[in-house]
C-alpha cells in the first residue's frame, strides 16, 4: 500500500489551493473509498458504516490527509486511528510551495509500550517510499487474532467487556461490578473482560476519560469484543458518544436486566410487564440524529409540516403504554380476584422475598415437593408461583414464590412489576431468604427492607431465613453464627432437616397473624 507520488502531490496542491486540509480514505485494494475536504485545522471523518468492521480486524483502511501549518501528528488524528480501527494513519505536511513535505504515519500497537496504544513510523517523503506497509499491517493483526479468548463458536453471541466508573469505595463497587458479570452470565453474554475505575468525578460526555477509553478499545479489539456494558445507567447522549467513540455497541445495566426479564417472561402478565418497562426506556432515549427520523411525512391529510419520523415514534409509543396500563389493570383486577376465593378459604398466605438468586424457589421447592425452576442465575423466577404447604400440625398454608430485588432497580421495572408485586400484599408472613454465602448479604438484606418499604410492606411480620450455610466452610460457618445470632434461621433450601426449626416458628407466627382479628382488609 505504498502512496502514489502524483496522487499525494496532488492531494498537497489542492488543499494549499482551498487552505482546507484535504484527506483520502484508501482500500487495501488501491480503492479510494472517500475524499473529506475539512476546514484549515481538520478534517471531519464521515460515518464509515459497516466497511471491513469485523471485530477484533482492522478496518482496511488507510487515512492520508494533508497539514497546512506545519503540525505534528495530533490528539485528534491518534483517537481517530484507533476508534475507526484504521490500518495506517498518514500525515502529509504541506510546504510553503504547496508541495508535499515529509509523510508522518503511525499505526496501532496491539500490545501496548509504556501505555500508549500507538507506534510511529519514520517520516518519509512520499517520492521515497521503499517499501510496503502491508506486511506491518498483517503483523497487527496477527496479534490482534492472538490475543483473542474467545472460541468460533463463543463469536456467534455477545462478547463484552464489562466497565464500571464509580466514586464508590473500592469494596462496593468490586462487588456491583461482580454482579453486573453475573447478570450478564444469566442473559448468557460471554465476559471477556472487567475495568473497573474508580473517580472524584465521572465525566459527564463519556463516563470515562479518553486514555482511558482508548485502552478499552485495544483490549475490545484483542480479545475480540463486539458488546461493552456499563454498569451505570447511561443517558441517550452518553450512548450516542461513546458509540461514535468506539464503534462497538453499548448498553448499561438496565438496558442488561430488562433483556434478561424480555428472555424470562413466560406469563401474560410478565411479558406485558416487561414490555411496558422497555418502552418506558427506550421513550426518552429516541433520537432524532437519524436522518430517517427528521423526515416529514406527507400524503393528503398531511399537508403542511406534518408530523416528523420521530413524533410519530413517541406518539405510538404512549399509546402502547396507554394500552399496557390497561391491560395490566386487568391483570391486577383478575389477580385480585383469585386472591378474594383464597381469602374465602381462609388460607394463610407466606410469601418468600428477598434479593435475586438467594434460593427462593429452592426453598419452595423443598417445602412443597415441586419442581418449579430454580437455577444458579440472577432473575432465574420471574413469574410468581403459589403452592400449598402443610405444616405438621395439619395447618394448611398457601406460599408463594415472588420476583427478587436488585440493587439500582430500575425504577420503571419496579413500577411495571407491581401488579405481580401486589402478590404480597396478601401476605400474612413475609419470608425473607438471605443467601448468607454472599460476602455482602448485609448490603443485600439492606437492599431488600429498602425496597420494601418503598413498596408499602415494611410493617408485615416478617422471619428471615439465613440460606445456603451449606456452601460455607467451618470457620466461616461459626462466625455467621455467631453474626446472625437470634435474628433468623441459618438454613440450606437443598436440606429438608435444617428446616424444622423455621416450620415450627412459622406455624407459630402464623398462629398469632391468625389471632389477630384486627387485621385491615386490602382494597383491589
Amino acid at each position: 500500500m505504498i502512496i502514489n507520488p502524483e496522487m499525494a502531490k496532488s492531494l498537497c496542491q489542492m488543499s494549499f489551493e482551498l487552505n482546507r486540509q484535504i484527506g483520502i480514505l484508501v482500500h487495501r485494494s488501491g480503492k479510494v473509498e472517500n475524499v473529506i475536504v475539512g476546514t484549515h485545522s481538520q478534517i471531519i471523518i464521515p460515518s464509515l458504516g459497516n466497511v471491513r468492521a469485523s471485530g477484533g480486524r482492522l478496518r482496511g483502511l488507510r487515512l492520508i490527509h494533508t497539514h497546512l501549518a506545519g503540525e505534528d501528528i495530533s490528539d485528534d488524528d491518534l483517537m481517530d486511528l484507533l476508534f475507526l480501527r484504521l490500518d495506517i494513519l498518514s500525515v502529509i505536511k504541506v510546504a510553503e510551495d504547496g508541495l508535499p513535505d515529509k509523510m508522518y504515519s503511525t499505526h496501532l500497537l496491539p500490545g501496548g509500550n509504556a501505555g500508549k496504544n500507538w507506534a510511529f513510523l519514520a517520516p518519509v517523503h512520499p517520492a521515497n517510499q521503499k517499501e510496503s506497509v502491508e506486511e506491518l499491517i498483517t503483523s497487527i493483526e496477527g496479534e490482534l487474532s492472538a490475543g483473542r479468548q474467545t472460541s468460533f463458536v463463543d463469536r456467534k453471541g455477545d462478547r463484552a467487556i464489562l466497565v464500571s466508573v464509580t466514586t464508590e469505595s473500592k469494596i462496593r463497587a468490586e462487588d456491583s461490578l461482580a454482579e453486573l458479570a453475573e447478570l450478564a452470565r444469566s442473559d448468557n453474554v460471554t465476559v471477556l473482560e472487567t475495568v473497573l475505575q474508580r473517580r472524584s468525578q465521572v465525566n459527564p460526555r463519556l463516563i470515562l476519560g479518553k486514555g482511558k477509553l482508548a485502552d478499552i478499545m485495544i483490549r475490545a479489539l484483542q480479545l475480540d469484543a463486539n458488546l461493552l456494558i456499563f454498569n451505570q445507567e447511561l443517558n441517550p447522549s452518553q450512548i450516542r458518544s461513546i458509540t461514535d467513540f468506539t464503534d462497538l455497541r453499548v448498553i448499561d445495566r438496565t438496558q442488561l436486566i430488562l433483556d434478561i426479564f424480555a428472555s424470562r417472561a413466560m406469563s401474560r402478565e410478565g411479558k406485558l410487564q416487561v414490555e411496558m418497562a422497555q418502552l418506558k426506556y427506550m421513550l426518552p432515549r429516541l433520537s432524532s440524529r437519524d436522518d430517517a427520523l427528521s423526515r416529514l411525512t406527507g400524503g393528503i391529510g398531511a399537508r403542511g409540516p406534518g408530523e416528523t419520523k420521530l413524533e410519530i415514534d413517541r406518539r405510538r409509543i404512549n399509546d402502547r403504554l396507554t394500552r399496557l396500563a390497561k391491560e395490566l389493570q386487568q391483570v391486577s383486577m383478575e389477580r385480585y380476584r383469585r386472591r378474594a376465593k383464597r381469602r374465602k378459604k381462609e388460607l394463610p398466605v407466606l410469601s418468600l422475598v428477598g434479593y435475586t438468586n438467594a434460593g427462593k424457589s429452592t426453598l419452595l421447592n423443598t417445602l412443597t415437593n415441586s419442581n418449579i425452576i430454580a437455577e444458579d442465575k440472577l432473575f432465574a423466577t420471574l413469574d410468581p408461583t403459589s403452592r400449598r404447604l402443610r405444616f405438621p400440625t395439619d395447618l394448611e398454608v398457601i406460599i408463594t414464590d415472588t420476583v427478587g430485588f436488585i440493587d439500582n432497580l430500575p425504577a420503571d421495572l419496579l413500577q411495571a412489576f407491581m401488579a405481580t408485586l401486589e402478590e404480597l400484599l396478601e401476605a400474612d408472613l413475609l419470608i425473607h431468604v438471605v443467601d448468607v454465602s454472599s460476602p455482602s448479604y448485609r448490603q443485600k438484606m439492606a437492599v431488600v427492607e429498602r425496597l420494601l418499604k418503598e413498596l408499602d410492606l415494611g410493617d408485615l411480620p416478617r422471619m428471615t431465613l439465613f440460606n445456603k450455610i451449606d456452601l460455607l466452610d467451618l470457620e466461616t460457618r461459626h462466625q455467621v453464627l455467631q453474626n446472625i445470632g437470634s435474628e433468623g434461621f441459618a438454613i440450606s433450601a437443598i436440606d429438608a432437616e435444617t428446616l424444622r426449626g423455621f416450620l415450627y416458628h412459622a406455624e407459630q407466627a402464623i398462629g398469632r397473624v391468625l389471632d389477630d382479628t384486627s387485621r385491615p382488609q386490602v382494597e383491589p
